[in-house]
């Protein structure tokens, strides 16, 4: 990496991620109804926010600390990927 260059989270693995979380909410909505969806996302958006408030005191800015927060989240999506 060249110097004074930022590099930017990928976000692919991001969107698989949230997507999979999506369905796996809505298969969780209909067997079990909304108190273990919202117990879930709940779970999920505490995690964004925590990793948000990390990243921005460690530095972070702006879009690239969203981004990198987010593909903190949801970013276990490659794995997921052939």
């Amino acid at each position: 990496m060249a110097e004074g260059r930022r590099s930017y989270p990928d976000m692919g693995g991001g969107h698989i991620g949230l997507a999979v979380t999506i369905i796996a909410l809505i298969v969780v909505a209909s067997f079990s109804g909304p108190r273990w969806t919202l117990i879930t996302v709940g779970c999920f958006a505490a995690w964004f926010i925590v990793a948000l408030t990390v990243i921005l005191v460690r530095g972070g800015s702006g879009r690239v600390a969203v981004r990198r927060a987010y593909v903190a989240t949801f970013g276990w999506g490659d794995y997921i990927t052939p």
